[in-house]
């Protein structure tokens, strides 16, 4: 029982040292060593003095052992989505897609311009030592374009844009697709978990859903379900970088979102909620 309560009084002392940084003495004979987690208790004195025993912490900088095969689940991305135009807006294409439209037409509210991504997994595979590993996963991505005109896609007969007389307090178009990324990841600190690294590599993601939601004074909330002409296919050049606990990415597009009418290849940045 005595030396029960003496480990309990060496643990909280031991805490409170850590707490101040005390610097600790490393004496006495190897046997005399008790390891307790990141503790170490060393007993020392002589023959002429009672025993003491001395008390330090171990810390280990965060170090850990990565497995050849790790895998994150549930990863969350929050950013923003917007897209560079390079439509010829006098060209007999789009003027048939838009009549009268200009580049203003699709001026968007980047505020609130969103990308929001939800990947079911993330695995990260062994290549060379740690530092090189191959990243690959499963998710969706949900990229929500939030216009500041008034602008309104037909889809009878076929889809086109026009100028709603109409004044929208919200405009918004979403296209969600199912997307699987790979990755080329180079990890600088691979003994520890929330080290310094980047990410390069390509993605591929299916056209599953797209809808306008539009709200007006005089309709309430509407909200049309159709492919509006936009590709059903996305393939963008993807990058992360680690910054310690803190990870950023990004997205570009190789083409056009639209398959006629309009040439605007979708971006997207932001950041990544994950374990590594």
């Amino acid at each position: 029982m005595k030396q029960l309560v003496l480990l309990a009084g060496i643990l909280c002392l031991a805490k409170v040292g850590s707490a101040q940084n005390d610097s600790t003495r490393k004496t006495g004979n190897p046997s005399d060593t008790i390891h307790v987690g990141s503790m170490t208790i060393v007993k020392s004195g002589d023959s002429k003095e009672r025993d003491e025993v001395d008390f330090y912490m171990v810390h280990h900088h965060g170090d850990y052992h990565a497995s050849n095969i790790s895998t994150n689940w549930v990863i969350v991305d929050l950013g923003f989505a917007n897209f560079n135009d390079n439509t010829n807006y006098s060209s007999a294409e789009t003027q048939a897609f838009a009549k009268g439209s200009t580049k203003d037409w699709f001026d968007l509210n980047n505020g609130k311009s969103v990308d929001v991504n939800i990947w079911l997994f993330m695995q990260r595979l062994n290549v060379v030592k740690h530092v090189v590993n191959l990243k690959y996963g499963l998710g969706i991505e949900l990229n929500n374009y939030r216009y500041t005109k008034n602008i309104r896609y037909e889809t009878d007969p076929t889809t086109h844009v026009i100028m709603d007389t109409i004044h929208y307090s919200k405009n918004k178009l979403a296209a969600d697709y199912v997307t699987v990324p790979l990755m080329l990841n180079f990890n600088f600190t691979p003994h520890r978990r929330d080290g310094f690294g980047i990410s390069v590599g390509m993605s591929a993601g299916y056209l599953y859903n797209s809808r306008q939601k539009v709200i007006s004074g005089q309709y309430g909330k509407q909200k049309v379900h159709n492919s509006f002409d936009l590709n059903p296919w996305k393939l963008s050049w993807i990058a992360e970088v680690q910054l310690g606990p803190v990870k950023l990415y990004g997205s570009y597009a190789t083409q056009s979102m639209f398959s006629t009418g309009l040439d605007q290849i979708p971006y997207t940045f932001g950041i990544r909620l994950s374990n590594w």
